[in-house]
């Protein structure tokens, strides 16, 4: 699979089989994703990979807090400003009616958008699952290098097969991720990330894309 094709070929898949990752895989991706780009080499990102029984037992304890009506935990970032706007409000509505659609989940009935919501925190059942944690001291350039770094992971799965879901719906969660993970009190949690083999039975609407004059601009010297 050349780059191209990995590229547009990745999209968030909501719908994995249960056919194990094998653990070789898993390492030697991450092992080349440690050549994404960072500046001044810092290597923000903090990965830490689940499978099996612990993976299980995470997915366990979402599924307890879900049933139980829990509250979502304190957010430690701001996933979206408090007043969207335009055009980026559009988009995420446009991405919300498209995903719910593909559902057959009409806009206004809210309880079936928590159901399909919740699938979230079985990782659509996905047999692996990342967490990608940074240190709270960094900046947002850093941010920024994490997200370089799981765009390089998730298109690197794609060369191996492999589907991938990345999910900020796991930091609403982070104190039940925690109690399995353990991390270092001064790691934020950005996201976690699905990983597996796509169930193609899952049906799907890919969402679309801005035009390229809508978000490019050339400045031509030719």
């Amino acid at each position: 699979m050349d780059v191209y094709e990995a590229v547009v070929s990745r999209r968030a898949v909501r719908g994995f089989t249960d056919r194990p990752v094998p653990r070789e895989v898993l390492e030697r991706v991450l092992s080349a994703a440690a050549w994404a780009p960072s500046a001044s080499n810092l290597q923000p990102w903090h990965a830490y990979v689940l499978t099996g029984a612990p993976l299980a037992e995470l997915k366990k304890r979402a599924g307890e807090r879900i049933a139980a009506g829990d509250p979502w935990d304190e957010p430690e970032y701001e996933q979206y400003p408090p007043a969207l706007k335009s055009p980026y409000r559009e988009r995420r509505s446009a991405f919300g009616e498209q995903r719910y659609g593909a559902l057959g989940i009409p806009h206004e009935d809210v309880e079936a958008r928590q159901r399909a919501a919740s699938a979230n925190w079985d990782c659509f059942g996905a047999p692996a699952a990342l967490f990608c944690y940074i240190d709270r001291d960094l900046g947002p350039a850093q941010w920024s290098d994490v997200g370089m770094y799981l765009q390089t992971v998730m298109l690197l799965l794609r060369a191996e097969g492999l589907h991938s879901c990345a999910q900020m719906a796991w930091a609403k969660y982070r104190k039940t991720v925690a109690e399995v993970l353990s991390p270092p009190d001064e790691l934020v949690l950005f996201c976690g990330m699905s990983i597996g083999f796509e169930d193609v039975t899952v049906g799907y609407t890919r969402t679309a894309r801005a035009s390229l004059d809508e978000t490019v601009t050339f400045v031509d010297g030719y």
